[in-house]
């Protein structure tokens, strides 16, 4: 891991993350306790808008008032849970 200062981030900004997009970890220190590391945001941190997620809440809200929800069994392990759900979705 690559540990620099602000000021070194500031001054070389795109070689910087060039890096990260190479894999590399970089951290930068700033004042006394603060630091940050750069990470590429990738797919799974960008699985839908804003909008879509709001939708989707509204969507699954009036699908509980309509009754229409999913419990565990018990003893039902959350693997099986979710395929039962995922089953379900796709039918």
């Amino acid at each position: 891991m690559l540990v620099i200062t602000s000021r070194e981030f500031r001054e070389n900004q795109a070689s910087y993350f060039d890096r990260v997009d190479k894999g590399e970890e970089i951290l930068i220190q700033r004042k006394k306790n603060k630091s940050y590391k750069i990470v590429p945001v990738t797919e799974d941190d960008t699985l839908m808008s804003k909008e879509e997620f709001f939708v989707k809440i509204d969507k699954s809200l009036q699908q509980a008032k309509e009754g229409k929800r999913y419990s565990m069994k018990e003893g039902e392990s959350l693997d099986d849970f979710l395929d039962r759900m995922g089953a379900d979705v796709q039918d």
